[in-house]
């Protein structure tokens, strides 16, 4: 199977593999600031990877996620930078549009893009794991298996991560009080 590949699709393939490491370990972390900070490290390895499949858009918007994991942590809630993130997502690709397929990146762009800059915790990582399950779909289809297995893997540990954060806020709820993710709703229905 490897003997038919091209040296460009072994070195996305290989990339795809560094980039599978690196964000189960990240998705493991219940630590949102270690969570995106390995992050930025798995998305130059699946930036590196669509560049070895061509896949412009996909290569494009994951550079442009890179700078909106930087830009989300130093500027939590911030709406005119993401809008501005989301805009130069959808000028990046306008400029790289291939194919239909391309749609999977920019939706997860834009989910990750919501999830990070107005969400934590729970809510964040389950926008995340909507934006993995597109990038799955995404690598899916132009053949990659390291892109495949880290986003399918990365959709597993967000929702064990999920539940066991929800384990840990049913069993400490004192730790928990008085701590609202943003875009939460209080008790008396305010957000």
């Amino acid at each position: 199977m490897l003997d038919n590949l091209s040296h460009s699709a072994l070195a996305g393939q290989l990339c795809g593999l560094v980039a599978l490491v690196i964000c189960v370990v990240a998705f493991a972390s219940k630590n949102d600031d270690r969570l995106l900070v390995l992050l930025i490290s798995a998305n130059v390895a699946f930036a590196l990877q669509f560049v070895f499949f061509e896949s412009w858009t996909a290569a494009a918007l994951t550079v442009l996620v890179i700078v909106r994991i930087v830009l989300a942590r130093r500027y939590l809630g911030s709406k005119a930078l993401m809008a501005g993130v989301l805009l130069a997502s959808g000028i990046a690709a306008a400029f790289t549009w291939q194919s239909w397929v391309d749609m999977l990146p920019l939706a997860a762009m834009v989910l990750g893009t919501v999830g990070m800059f107005l969400m934590r915790g729970i809510a964040m990582r389950v926008f995340l794991g909507l934006a993995a399950f597109a990038w799955m779909l995404n690598n899916l289809l132009i053949g990659t298996i390291g892109g495949t297995l880290a986003e399918g893997l990365i959709v597993v540990t967000n929702i064990i991560t999920i539940i066991r954060l929800v384990r840990a806020r049913r069993k400490y709820p004192d730790v928990f009080e008085g701590v609202e993710e943003p875009g939460a709703i209080t008790k008396d229905g305010q957000d």
